[in-house]
């Protein structure tokens, strides 16, 4: 990756060693403290800044890494300088000022620790960013149902100029996720949610009262880049406030929103508009996102390092003692952040072979399910004489299919941990989650020949192409979920950067993919472009067949695999050996104190004098 790549890894090396070096010296050092001067042992949680479940124990959380960009890697956001520590005879001095016992952290039953909050109100919460964003998602295909009346009133009669109004939401959908989402980790997710969908409740308001069609072009890509910040950070929230047993569980309710999105979209919008018109299609999200911003205002932050900054400074102010701190305060700047977030994605994404084939495959599926809301319109309402509402519920198949791929969830997990485990990791290999992709594999080109082959003529049964939908829909969510989990167990601390750039390339398609289906869809007839748009699915099929028997090999070939493979090593090695001198200095250490003579005891003064190694201890 050139020069600043190379300076990339170098830097990554040394905050893996310093991070690994601080934790040992923390650990002995705390030890020391508490067993000389009795200062009380502050209990540690787990509580990582990204909160990523294991393949083993979580296969639903790649969503939180797909849909949430946090590109920093572990080194980057945990990697401290180094602290170094002197022992006198009556204090601890250090050069950093950071005396480990003086470390603010959640206890295990700690009610500021959002994992410990009452299980409605996380329940409350989970439903609350759930909420927020189905609505974002909805108003992505809502659009489609007001088409129609949007070409009447402003005389438009290119339906590919109208489209465009899909193409802009997605693809500021994409934009914003990576501006929005790193913002959440200086300022929380509270705050982020707030301002974001007040501004993107605020960008529909231009649309409802537009006087012309590219005025909402415009505004809905404004729109989307706020209303960005629910797709990319709300799976963070759940993961904020859920243990590892139930983050599965808490991802499947959540997920329910935003998957079933883009169908309750032209449902909803499909009876508003036929109703009320087609600017109510924009009211009623209005409306919506309204009700949402008020609950978002209403919940409490759930991001650990800014809870645990927040504590700290308020134990600082309490007792106008600066040495509390936690291990969140030497944060990187905004600027920073922003830097990595706006180029690691694209670096990987056109440097790595192993993602150039995962985002065109998950791009292309991502797509033709765009493509679904041109053709779907065209088959009920234009061939069948549907009205738009009606229509609308054609869509319920694919939800279907959505709801049966999310319950069945432990059914998947079962498979992914079924496979042989790594001896080095302990857990199974990436490659075990492509096993329920290539089963996906084949349902999205069945769901789609099935409606190709069924939706004209009109004489064929309506419910015969609705039904289609159902393994439609289900393998367009397992290829989504676990296509997500395998690029995140293959890139490890560059999981989150692998997965942005696919969300960048997945939206940029799925929006500019639309734009042929009128054109296409009038000249290949909507029998042939159906079977066109399967017959690609089904050319697709080897991608995860080749992946899930060779993926070992082909990651091993990666560059960048293989630089994170030998670091790995090189950590584990650094980590043994400063391990093994700490153990050595105690043994040392604990052997002078064992072989110290004691000269002379004085019980009135409380003196211990010691031949070697004296130190005072002060009657109490």
């Amino acid at each position: 990756m050139g020069k600043s790549g190379d300076l990339e890894k170098e830097m990554l090396h040394e905050n893996d060693a310093s991070a690994l070096a601080s934790s040992i010296a923390h650990s002995s050092l705390r030890e020391e403290l508490e067993k000389d001067q009795n200062i009380p042992r502050t209990p540690r949680t787990s509580h990582s800044v990204s909160s990523h479940g294991t393949i083993d124990s979580d296969p639903l959380s790649p969503l939180e890494r797909a849909l949430t960009p946090n590109l920093l890697t572990e080194a980057e956001q945990l990697g401290q300088p180094d602290l170094t520590f002197s022992k006198t005879a009556t204090s601890f001095a250090t050069t950093g000022s950071r005396i480990p016992s003086f470390e603010v952290d959640f206890g295990p039953d700690d009610p500021d620790d959002p994992r410990n909050w009452p299980l409605w109100y996380r329940g409350v919460t989970i439903a609350t960013v759930s909420l927020s964003t189905w609505t974002v998602v909805l108003y992505s295909t809502s659009y489609t149902s007001s088409m129609p009346g949007m070409m009447e009133e402003f005389h438009e009669t290119n339906e590919v100029i109208a489209t465009l109004g899909v193409t802009t939401y997605l693809v500021g959908l994409a934009v914003g996720s990576l501006i929005l989402a790193p913002l959440s980790e200086i300022y929380g997710r509270r705050p982020v949610y707030m301002g974001s969908l007040l501004f993107y409740c605020l960008m529909v308001l231009p649309c409802a009262l537009a006087t012309s069609l590219p005025e909402i072009l415009v505004v809905r890509f404004f729109g989307a880049c706020a209303g960005a910040a629910m797709i990319s950070n709300s799976p963070g929230t759940v993961a904020d406030i859920t243990v590892e047993n139930y983050r599965a569980l808490a991802f499947s309710i959540w997920s329910i929103g935003p998957m079933n999105g883009p169908v309750t979209g032209p449902l909803i919008g499909g009876f508003v508009a036929q109703y009320l018109g087609w600017r109510w299609t924009n009211w009623i999200v209005v409306i919506i996102s309204g009700v949402a911003w008020l609950a978002c205002c209403m919940i409490k932050e759930t991001y650990p390092p800014v809870l645990l900054k927040s504590k700290a400074a308020k134990r600082r102010k309490e007792t106008g003692d600066d040495r509390w701190w936690c291990r969140y305060d030497n944060s990187m700047t905004a600027l920073q952040i922003l830097k990595i977030n706006l180029s690691r994605p694209f670096i990987l994404s056109f440097t790595e072979p192993i993602l150039w084939f995962w985002n065109a495959y998950i791009a292309i599926i991502y797509g033709i399910l765009y493509l679904c809301f041109v053709a779907y319109p065209l088959i009920y309402t234009d061939l069948r004489g549907w009205s738009p509402g009606l229509s609308g519920l054609a869509f319920v198949g694919i939800g279907v299919g959505t709801m049966i791929a999310i319950v069945t969830e432990p059914l998947a997990r079962k498979i992914v941990n079924s496979h042989k485990k790594d001896p080095e990791t302990g857990r199974v290999p990436p490659e075990a989650s492509v096993s329920i992709i290539c089963f996906a594999a084949f349902l999205c080109p069945i769901g789609q020949l099935w409606f190709s082959w069924t939706s004209t003529p009109i004489t064929i049964h309506w419910i015969w192409p609705i039904l289609a939908g159902v393994p439609f829909g289900a393998g367009n969510c397992l290829v989504f979920i676990y296509a997500s989990n395998y690029l995140a167990g293959s890139y490890g601390i560059y999981s989150a950067s692998a997965l942005a750039g696919n969300a960048v390339v997945r939206s940029f398609l799925g929006g500019t993919l639309p734009l042929a289906g009128p054109s296409m869809y009038a000249k290949l007839t909507p029998h042939w472009a159906g079977t066109l748009l399967g017959l690609v699915q089904v050319a697709l099929i080897p991608i995860p067949f080749v992946f899930y028997k060779w993926g070992d090999k082909i990651r091993a070939r990666s560059p960048l695999i293989k630089q994170m493979r030998e670091d790995q090593e090189r950590n584990n090695k650094k980590a043994a050996r400063a391990k093994k001198n700490q153990e050595k200095a105690d043994a040392e250490r604990g052997e002078v104190m064992l072989n110290g003579e004691v000269d002379e005891v004085d019980s009135e003064k409380g003196v211990v004098n010691k031949t070697a190694n004296p130190v005072t201890i002060e009657k109490e």
